[in-house]
């Protein structure tokens, strides 16, 4: 094409970890590709963001496509209809929906299609980390994000799936992916059991936040020997509060903007099928292997202190 690719990045909250780095790899790979990306947050707000995609569907001049992580969990298929009808693509981020395959068939010339990690396999690995860190049982909390969003219940359905047979108990409450959400949902349910022996985040910020929880229940639990866990790796956020024995350990869950953008693009320069779903691959940090029981006394520990 000699029109300059012009992509809409639409996210969450730059109030989030996760968010900004999506961000900055958004406008790293956009420059590396010489396409124009436009990045906007709706601050976790669903009507905010629908406002923003409708000003950018109407403008001219009009991106390519628009590359999406809807606060909705239903992926807002009337933007995405709208957006259909006036020849943008829409690429769905961290987000699994029903009606892609019908948009598809009904727009087969534009990119529809949905991008994100495997959180299926993210809920594994978490499993896996709780088993290695209760070998011998114990009481687990863990702090799912919104319920109606795919990725925390798929999530969710992957802890589940690697706790199958183990002698741990799980005990499940509902978070906002902020550190002020997983405070409170922590700090209510141990107000309540005050008994818990690992907490499990389905985020490193939730995390951060369930560690104010325990600190301000304070004797309520032996806050020192409650190990954490989350999920999204950062280098400069999950996997240094692992270094520094924070965290327990956390999942490694790859940026999606940049290899949405690199498909994106390569869709319209060199006319390549459209994936209809992408799936990354997440890992754990530490490795599994190097994760030791609470009564070993490794990571664990470190991470109650």
């Amino acid at each position: 094409m000699s029109e300059k690719l012009r992509f809409v990045v639409a996210l969450l909250d730059e109030g989030q970890e996760f968010q900004r780095h999506q961000a900055a790899e958004a406008r790293k790979v956009a420059a590396e590709l010489d396409v124009d990306v436009e990045v906007v947050f709706a601050e976790n707000n669903a009507i905010q963001q629908i406002q923003q995609l409708y000003r950018v569907i109407r403008k001219e001049p009009r991106p390519h496509a628009i590359l999406l992580e809807s606060v909705a969990g239903e992926g807002l298929e009337r933007v995405a209809r709208t957006a259909a009808v006036a020849g943008i693509g829409w690429l769905l981020i961290n987000r699994k929906v029903p009606y892609f395959d019908e948009l598809r068939r009904e727009y087969p010339k534009l990119p529809i299609g949905q991008m994100s990690t495997d959180q299926l396999e993210i809920g594994r690995i978490q499993g896996a980390q709780f088993r290695a860190l209760l070998p011998k049982g114990g009481r687990l909390l863990y702090v799912q994000g919104p319920p109606d969003t795919s990725a925390a219940q798929q999530r969710l359905q992957g802890a589940q799936e690697a706790l199958a047979g183990s002698p741990i108990e799980l005990s499940v409450v509902e978070g906002q992916w902020t550190e002020a959400s997983g405070a409170t949902a922590v700090e209510r349910w141990l107000r309540l059991k005050r008994e818990v022996d690992v907490i499990g985040c389905q985020n490193d910020i939730m995390a951060v936040g369930a560690g104010h929880a325990l600190a301000s229940v304070g004797s309520a639990v032996d806050a020192r020997w409650v190990p954490r866990t989350g999920v999204d790796g950062l280098p400069e956020g999950g996997q240094r509060l692992v270094r520094s024995g924070q965290l327990a350990a956390t999942v490694v869950v790859p940026s999606n903007t940049g290899p949405g953008l690199q498909v994106l693009a390569r869709y319209y320069r060199t006319g390549a099928s459209f994936p209809a779903e992408t799936l990354l691959r997440p890992s754990s940090f530490p490795e599994l292997h190097a994760l030791s029981s609470l009564e070993e006394g490794g990571p664990a520990r470190a991470a109650a202190r």
